[in-house]
């Protein structure tokens, strides 16, 4: 399948209209562009990789059905990051998916030699870190210090008070080890492109856009 070619920056609220409009195809674009964002929110909730592609191509599905309700009162990224995390707090309830028991003990991650995380196990050390975190701090700190919401956004998010939103966020800090913060944005629950396409391809499909 040939991926959809935009000239030049153009706005979610631009691509959205188009869609609107007729120009259905350009649903890719919103795709290609949230993927990231997606997966990482749902690895937050749900931390199995195949349950949250199933969560991402459900959650752009529901989008797609309901753009029109869309009324710009919120940020396009926050509008459908609660459609996702929506679909992973549903998905989620349906299976008890995270067991801790499957991670390193705290004591573990403390210990970890500092030569083991330059190597290539980094970003599976980090991502155990961050699964180990409690769910509302794990959101929080995902939302914040990876996807760079402001507080503003992740409260409307999470629909909590600002107030916890920074609470929470320093909470999540203490718990992480200190020095791993530095390697967070560009370690954790990378989508690469391969699996990018895979979404576009499946989402497309079901809405009869290929």
């Amino acid at each position: 399948m040939h991926g959809v070619e935009i000239t030049g920056v153009i706005s979610d609220t631009e691509i959205i209209g188009r869609i609107i409009a007729g120009e259905k195809r350009l649903f890719e674009v919103i795709i290609r562009r949230y993927n990231q964002r997606m997966y990482r929110v749902g690895m937050a909730v749900l931390n199995n990789e195949q349950d949250v592609e199933d969560a991402m191509q459900t959650a752009y599905i529901n989008a797609y059905m309901n753009l029109e309700k869309f009324q710009n009162r919120a940020a396009f990224a926050t509008w459908l990051t609660k459609i996702m995390l929506n679909q992973c707090l549903e998905q989620k309830r349906k299976k008890q998916l995270t067991q801790l028991s499957e991670y390193p003990s705290k004591a573990e991650i403390m210990n970890v030699p500092a030569n083991e995380l330059a190597n290539k196990e980094l970003g599976k050390i980090l991502e155990r870190s961050i699964a180990a975190l409690p769910e509302k701090y794990r959101l929080v700190f995902v939302l914040r210090e990876i996807e760079n919401f402001s507080v503003r956004e992740t409260s409307e998010t999470l629909n909590i008070e600002e107030t916890n939103v920074k609470v929470r966020l320093n909470r999540a800090k203490t718990m992480l080890r200190e020095n791993l913060g530095g390697y967070v944005k560009d370690h954790v629950y990378g989508f690469h492109l391969s699996r990018c396409d895979v979404i576009v391809n499946k989402v497309l499909g079901q809405l009869g856009l290929v």
